[in-house]
């Protein structure tokens, strides 16, 4: 029995046509001899009837304070739809299927509503459909506590469901189906010229996730990653650019170029004699919040980080409650320059200032790994800066 998974987003599922094509996918892959076990998003985004966003929309407008465990229940309904309706598709196709929820595909999680983590996974319902020929549809983006808890997973939780059932049934690859054509070398709203990447280490496509590459969650990643299945990531109408991320390495220094805006950039100006107790102190705050902090600098003046501006109000209300003394900056942009190729390579930085001095592009702080580069520049350099990045390391010819 040769499993594999595929995993829609909701572009995939908003219309009858692409949601056939959607179909059309999964009746090719019994056609080749695996058994596919679907995992759905709910269908379309923010403003379609049944997205997540507009159903909590739904819910918010009559009052605006909703729990973690009713905002858990109203997000877990798009997806309840997208299965039913998938099901129903592949059904006119001749195809058995059937539909199955978290709790049903056996996806045990923590009680922690919004951002639940994934305890363990029980298959023996996906087992049974398997071996009765049936295609299991399972909803993205959820499971159950041990206390029969609806939870959710945040943002991107369907590319997760996708990840640990691949892991729990030892499947042989995972199908990410989207609007895009794979991963890319840089936003293509951004950079025309920008080229799909055929192949990318896991490594990379964690970087370039975690640095605002929208095409799959970082963590579905890292979790494909321990067990070493290999992503093979398409555009649901068009397979014939593809993106497949395992265990590799390139010749290229870098792979690909992403931005990410939404950010606060912080400043915090303690005592001096006081630095390492007053950052001691401010991290743990904020990971008591759930406040992930990036871009960390810490010096006997200063200390610095970046925060999504999603959490701007969190964040400010922590810092004026204990008394410190900061500002915040929301005008600039991360830049960073993603290549596992660039471990022990020297001269990467020096072709990145020289990119970015070149178009007059201001570096305000930097920051590396062993296959990132960042850089803050202002957000109004941030296209300016992803096209000079994109032509040194000339990107736009075909991988």
């Amino acid at each position: 029995m040769k499993i594999i998974i595929q995993k829609f987003g909701g572009t995939s599922l908003q219309n009858a046509e692409i949601r056939n094509k959607a179909a059309e996918h999964v009746a090719a892959a019994i056609k080749k001899g695996f058994s596919p076990i679907v995992v759905v998003s709910a269908i379309g985004r923010k403003g379609d009837p049944y997205a997540t966003d507009t159903l909590l929309q739904t819910a918010t407008s009559i009052f605006e304070n909703i729990s973690p465990r009713d905002k858990d229940m109203i997000m877990s309904c798009g997806e309840l739809i997208s299965a039913v309706v998938m099901v129903q598709t592949l059904k006119q196709k001749k195809i058995n299927a059937i539909s199955l929820n978290g709790m049903q595909a056996g996806i045990i999680t923590d009680e922690n509503y919004n951002q639940a983590r994934i305890m363990k996974v029980i298959p023996d319902n996906l087992i049974i459909a398997i071996n009765s020929g049936q295609v299991p549809v399972v909803t993205g983006f959820q499971g159950i506590s041990e206390n029969g808890e609806i939870t959710t997973f945040g943002r991107g939780g369907s590319d997760t469901t996708a990840s640990i059932l691949a892991a729990a049934l030892k499947a042989e690859f995972i199908e990410i189906y989207s609007d895009v054509e794979g991963m890319l070398t840089a936003d293509p709203h951004q950079i025309p010229d920008a080229v799909n990447i055929q192949n990318a280490s896991y490594i990379e496509a964690v970087e370039m996730a975690n640095k605002g590459a929208n095409v799959i969650h970082p963590q579905a990643v890292e979790i494909a990653s321990h067990y070493k299945i290999p992503i093979k990531l398409f555009s649901t109408s068009n397979t014939n650019k593809a993106t497949v991320i395992y265990d590799m390495k390139h010749d290229k220094p870098v792979t690909g170029i992403t931005s990410k805006t939404n950010i606060i950039y912080t400043r915090i100006f303690p005592l001096k004699d006081n630095i390492h107790k007053t950052g001691l102190s401010i991290f743990q705050m904020l990971s008591l919040q759930n406040i992930s902090v990036d871009f960390i600098d810490i010096t006997p003046e200063l200390i610095s980080f970046i925060v999504d501006a999603e959490l701007e109000d969190k964040l400010i209300k922590i810092l004026e409650d204990n008394n410190y003394k900061f500002e915040t900056e929301k005008d600039l942009s991360k830049i960073s320059v993603v290549g596992s190729g660039m471990t022990g390579m020297p001269g990467v930085m020096a072709k990145i200032a020289k990119a970015l001095n070149s178009n007059n592009i201001m570096i305000y702080e930097c920051t590396d790994s062993y296959t990132t580069i960042s850089c803050l520049v202002k957000s109004l350099d941030e296209i300016k800066a992803i096209t000079a990045l994109h032509k040194e390391f000339e990107l736009g010819k075909k991988q």
